[in-house]
């Protein structure tokens, strides 16, 4: 079958072959043609480079901390090296120069920055407002899952079953349950699943009996599963996630005060949605251990609406463990609305603030007056706290004042953690 020549179609719709420029020469020497083999041949050998300069030993040793920090010329770094080869000594104290530099610069993450999703929701918001906002309530939430969601998406089979060990504590002792990453993920699923419930939403746990606490639901998820959670657990956690935010949101903001029960507590839906977000973000510090890999804080933004829910959590949380036993006993009767005995709790770092919290009744007043005692917290040790990760004994406090209303209250602060 004979070819279509250079320049001529083999039919009406065959393409044209393209043309392909002859090489050039190089980009220095434009249309000049190559210089003959024979004159290549024929040209002189380059010169040899230089020797490295002769320097005596104290200079050279004087020399390392600028080579440490390639700081040094050529020269001067070729008569180091050379010298390295030799001299022991130097070498171990070049190595050691190394090292220390190293300490020095911080190493680059291949990861995205994890703020940089909110920096790119919130200029695409500037120039085209959504038509359903996401309250602000439940913006916690939408990023705590999203981050998770990222750290997740390239774990394979041995990352999905490295062991996990949930903490919390369990009135005044510290508690804890193994499980797996993908245990951890089921875990959100089903405790999750609570506020689906409250929403209309189908409930994960499906006909699956199980009891209305956090824990209950867990468990049940756990044992009803006939092999252990696998990485599966992802999709059906992040579409739920995505449907809680998306109901949220299609409540205008107004839903934010529908009741979510938690077996022993109700919470308004605002603050369940902070919680999960909480619940999320401690969760994935685990989980990020687990693996050995960095995970940071939420937003300053973000976490200061966690710790504000704590710190409104506390009165309550106080006048519980005084009915069942470890607080001690209120000093003297409360009277609903008016002032009593108070402590300032002052949460340092972006996400902080200052809280009056009521000692003796949750109905009582807090007043800076009646101040008898001072704790002072960074924001993470504050939530780490709070989330069962450090003891009262072991969170690094500054404190003022009685040592019973600390005591109590930075244990009211422990049992806020749960499974």
């Amino acid at each position: 079958m004979n070819e279509p020549g250079p320049g001529e179609q083999g039919g009406h719709d065959a393409p044209r072959a393209p043309r392909i420029p002859p090489p050039r020469a190089s980009v220095e020497d434009g249309d000049r043609p190559l210089p003959a083999l024979d004159a290549l041949r024929a040209a002189p050998a380059p010169p040899p480079p230089p020797a490295p300069p002769v320097l005596a030993h104290p200079v050279l040793k004087s020399l390392l901390g600028a080579w440490a920090l390639a700081a040094c010329s050529a020269e001067e770094s070729a008569a180091v090296e050379d010298h390295l080869g030799e001299c022991g000594d130097c070498a171990d104290e070049a190595r050691r120069l190394r090292e220390a530099v190293g300490l020095l610069h911080r190493p680059e993450s291949l990861d995205l920055d994890p703020a940089l999703r909110a920096r790119v929701l919130g200029a695409c918001l500037d120039r085209r407002p959504p038509g359903i906002p996401v309250p602000e309530w439940a913006e916690p939430y939408d990023a705590e899952t999203a981050r998770l969601d990222a750290l997740l998406q390239d774990f394979g089979t041995a990352e999905w079953h490295a062991p996990v060990r949930l903490r919390w504590f369990d009135g005044e002792e510290p508690a804890s349950r193994r499980t797996t990453v993908a245990g951890v993920i089921a875990h959100l699923l089903a405790v999750d699943g609570l506020i689906a419930l409250a929403l209309g939403l189908d409930d994960p746990l499906g006909e699956t009996p199980a009891g209305p606490t956090p824990a209950a639901r867990t468990e049940a998820y756990w044992q009803a599963s006939h092999v252990p959670p696998t990485g599966a657990v992802r999709a059906p956690w992040r579409a739920q996630s995505h449907e809680l935010v998306r109901t949220a949101s299609f409540t205008g903001g107004r839903g934010g005060g529908l009741p979510v029960p938690y077996g022993d507590l109700e919470l308004p839906l605002h603050d369940a949605m902070i919680d999960r977000a909480f619940e999320c973000w401690v969760h994935a510090e685990d989980i990020a251990d687990a693996v050995t890999y960095p995970y940071e804080p939420p937003s300053p933004r973000h976490l200061h609406r966690m710790i504000e829910l704590a710190a409104r959590s506390l009165p309550g949380r106080l006048a519980e463990r005084r009915r069942w036993g470890p607080a001690a006993p209120a000093r003297r009767p409360a009277t609903a609305g008016r002032p009593g005995r108070t402590l300032l709790l002052e949460i340092e770092g972006a996400a902080g603030g200052k809280w009056l919290i009521p000692l003796d009744s949750p109905a009582a007043s807090a007043s800076a007056d009646r101040t008898v005692a001072h704790i002072a917290l960074d924001d993470v040790e504050f939530c780490r706290l709070a989330a069962g990760r450090v003891s009262p004994q072991e969170a690094a406090t500054g404190q003022e004042g009685d040592p019973v209303a600390i005591r109590d209250v930075l244990s009211a602060a422990a049992s806020l953690s749960r499974m």
